[in-house]
């Protein structure tokens, strides 16, 4: 399925949108790390992030909203706009690699495997050794056994197609999510139920200093990879007889991608769970703004995404506080009417109809 737009983004600068994207995930990080079940005064805010990054001194005083702005909400904002810059990016690159504009972060599998490793580990105790990160590295490890399931089962001597692709990673994942069921079936265990929830609605509440690293090296190395292959995914969006005519090995570029996308999803999964419609409705989003060439959508869509999430992220603290609500609530509350109303644009074509 393809998505095709009428006047979409003509004339409109993406490096002005991207500056002011840019200037509003600034203010919108400082803001989010403010507010919260315990409000602190912006000036304050940036105060104690000054002296965190500078080695400054504070009064004794500040220790406890100091701890609060540096410890808890700044890795925790941060891990929001990571994760929402990875997803929107990842999007885009599996929307044009399937040529499906039903096609999300989360369609092949990856989430769903993910989801099977964390319980695993969870219920088993396996990979102990590795303390409070274990969980993480047991979904990481689902998500790449997930991903190399699909591939191998996906794959034929004709090479990968889209659509065998889609279909292999839709019915793999209802077969993961069978085998999560079973195993909290034979585990009547509150912690392991709660694990489920967790990865399957998505939560910033794990966030820390020494997870946020790796994920946002793996993020940060995606957007550039695929920012590099722009040219590739629009010959891909395509078709692959177009994509041959023009020197392009469409079953090669889109093994790549495949590899690409599923470590960084697997990545995300692991520090976050499965948040849904971000990667899904931000690219349409981008599309229409900027039009569809990918030099132009991968360099909106990670600004726009990670100034969403990092919105989202604070809603689900204050909404309901002291509670937090799901982010895949909140992701789908706001996903669903916006995707209608994209597919009731008038200027917004799938399929060419």
């Amino acid at each position: 399925m393809k998505i095709t737009t009428k006047r979409a983004g003509r004339g409109r600068s993406p490096v002005a949108a991207a500056v002011l994207l840019a200037l509003a995930l600034l203010g919108s990080t400082i803001a989010a790390i403010s507010l919260g079940a315990a409000t602190i005064p912006f000036t304050d805010t940036t105060r104690y992030l000054w002296a965190a990054l500078t080695g400054g001194n504070l009064p004794a005083a500040d220790l406890t909203p100091y701890q609060i702005v540096w410890q808890v909400r700044t890795p925790r904002v941060l891990l929001a706009a990571v994760v929402g810059a990875g997803l929107s990016s990842v999007g885009v690159a599996v929307q044009a690699m399937v040529r499906n504009a039903l096609a999300d972060p989360f369609i092949l599998g990856v989430s769903s495997g993910a989801s099977v490793g964390a319980v695993a580990v969870t219920v088993s105790g396996a990979l102990s050794a590795l303390g409070v990160y274990a969980v993480s590295a047991g979904a990481f490890l689902g998500a790449l056994t997930a991903t190399a399931l699909v591939y191998l089962a996906s794959r034929t001597a004709a090479g990968v197609t889209p659509l065998r692709l889609v279909l292999t990673g839709v019915a793999l994942a209802f077969g993961f999510e069978a085998l999560m069921s079973v195993i909290v079936y034979f585990t009547p265990d509150s912690e392991a139920t709660s694990t489920v929830l967790y990865w399957t609605m998505g939560s910033f509440g794990a966030a820390t200093w020494g997870a946020l690293p790796v994920v946002a090296v793996v993020v940060l190395g995606t957007l550039v990879v695929l920012h590099r292959m722009s040219r590739a995914l629009d010959v891909l969006s395509f078709g692959d007889e177009s994509a041959a005519s023009l020197g392009v090995d469409a079953d090669r570029v889109r093994t790549r991608l495949f590899a690409i996308t599923a470590l960084a999803t697997g990545a995300m999964v692991a520090t976050s769970g499965a948040i849904g419609f971000v990667g899904l409705v931000v690219p349409h989003l981008v599309r229409i703004a900027i039009g569809a060439g990918h030099s132009r959508v991968l360099l909106i869509a990670p600004l726009l995404g990670a100034v969403f999430m990092v919105w989202v992220d604070l809603a689900s603290r204050v909404l309901v506080a002291p509670r937090e609500l799901p982010l895949g609530v909140l992701t789908a509350l706001i996903g669903v009417p916006v995707f209608i109303a994209l597919m009731r644009r008038r200027g917004y074509l799938f399929g060419g109809r």
